[in-house]
């Protein structure tokens, strides 16, 4: 069956599908970008002042990064379901777009934010203060919202 722009129908869930993996790895590949240049820009003002804590910077200036990881993950999870397919379902196709939009924004959102603490505590080690591992632990909770974003993602991978 063709519809009036010459596109076969049964292309359209494979098409959705394909979207959702795109923004799945964009939007957290964006966010983990910004969040990790937040860290870096940081750690390049924190050195001019305390540049013995470089080790502590680094590990904060990462943390956002992971977000970037959740996103390829979250695609390799439902690429290998073996759903991927030109036969698949309209349902299916809604549901892997569904998944990486969730897990796009999430992820986007959750590495910006979570670059921002990181940010504050490597400013704050370049002052002088002990806050490393405080930092880290307020750095996991932004993140929190990302795994249970791919961890969505993962059972949506899972009913499909």
């Amino acid at each position: 069956m063709e519809t009036n722009i010459g596109m076969n129908v049964g292309s359209v869930p494979v098409m959705l599908a394909y979207a959702g993996l795109a923004l799945m790895l964009v939007l957290t590949g964006i966010g983990s970008a910004i969040g990790v240049s937040m860290g870096g820009n940081a750690t390049v003002g924190a050195l001019k002042k305390n540049p013995g804590a470089f080790g502590n910077y680094m590990l904060l200036s990462a943390l956002p990064g992971t977000q970037g990881l959740y996103g390829f993950a979250g695609f390799f999870v439902i690429n290998s379901s073996g759903v991927m397919t030109a036969s698949m379902s309209m349902m299916q196709g809604v549901a892997i777009l569904a998944a990486g939009i969730s897990l796009g924004f999430v992820g986007l959102f959750s590495a910006r934010r979570q670059g921002g603490v990181t940010s504050n505590g490597i400013a704050a080690i370049g002052s002088g203060h002990d806050v490393f591992g405080s930092t880290m632990i307020l750095a996991v909770f932004p993140e929190l919202y990302a795994i249970i974003a791919f961890a969505a993602t993962f059972l949506i991978s899972t009913s499909l």
